[in-house]
């Protein structure tokens, strides 16, 4: 499933993000190519949010380089960033799915997935309408279009914020753990959502997860975080059955 040959849409080289006294991420080297779908896989606590974070903005990093689609990202202050219109334009490109479905309670599962399009690229709503319902209709949830967040399940919420995220067309779509907060049936129907995306390639994927079905299945390579480093990082099938880094082996004997 790997392409070498494919440019890279992240690269990280020698990242570190410090809260405090507590270095979260220590040294991060890491590309992601584009079109391709990561995985990162670890204990909590290990960065692996953090990691997303960075590469979205959200957190600005300390120390090291990071190419974002061709575009080198300064180091500066994260106030500063809302107003920066180059940054603004890069983020456009990048969209992100949280743990938590951070739903507005007050639209409809239409209007949340028409926001981004009429409030940050200005497109009227009658020209959004017809896309953010076929959005809708890919995850599963076209029937659902006139209904409020709190009448959907935890999976439909989240499959919701899945279309809200493609409505933008980013060419980077980060997922944090995004069946975290489900139960089993609930979480099968974000993974189907996420096989399905995954297996387009049309857009390059990183998914933090401890779903390590859709990790063998879904992704075509696998990084190991632990301790704000990554020990080992591969094709899915050969970092999951044969990890080469004792700690991965010890993780993923003890897990699976």
């Amino acid at each position: 499933m790997e392409s070498h040959a494919a440019p890279a849409s992240v690269r990280l080289r020698g990242v570190t993000k410090r809260f405090g006294e507590v270095e979260v991420l220590r040294g991060i080297d890491l590309d992601v190519r584009a079109g391709e779908v990561l995985a990162v896989l670890g204990p909590s606590g290990g960065g692996k949010s953090t990691l997303l974070r960075l590469i979205n903005g959200l957190e600005i990093r300390d120390e090291g380089t990071l190419c974002v689609l061709d575009h080198d990202v300064p180091l500066g202050p994260p106030a500063a960033r809302p107003t920066d219109p180059w940054w603004q334009g890069l983020r456009r490109e990048i969209g992100f799915v949280f743990q938590a479905f951070h739903l507005y309670p007050h639209k409809t599962a239409l209007e949340n997935v028409m926001l981004g399009p009429v409030t940050v690229l200005g497109r009227s709503a009658d020209e959004v309408r017809a896309s953010a319902m076929s959005l809708l209709e890919r995850v599963g949830l076209g029937h659902k279009a006139d209904v409020l967040p709190r009448k959907l399940s935890g999976g439909q919420q989240q499959r919701v914020a899945i279309a809200r995220a493609l409505a933008m067309d980013p060419k980077i779509l980060l997922f944090d753990e995004p069946t975290s907060a489900l139960d089993p049936e609930m979480s099968a129907e974000v993974i189907d959502v996420m096989r399905d995306l995954a297996a387009q390639h049309d857009r390059t994927l990183v998914v933090v997860t401890h779903e390590f079905g859709f990790a063998r299945e879904g992704a075509d390579r696998v990084a190991f975080l632990e301790h704000g480093r990554i020990l080992e990082v591969g094709p899915a099938a050969e970092v999951l059955d044969s990890p080469k880094h004792e700690r991965a082996r010890a993780f993923f004997e003890r897990v699976l």
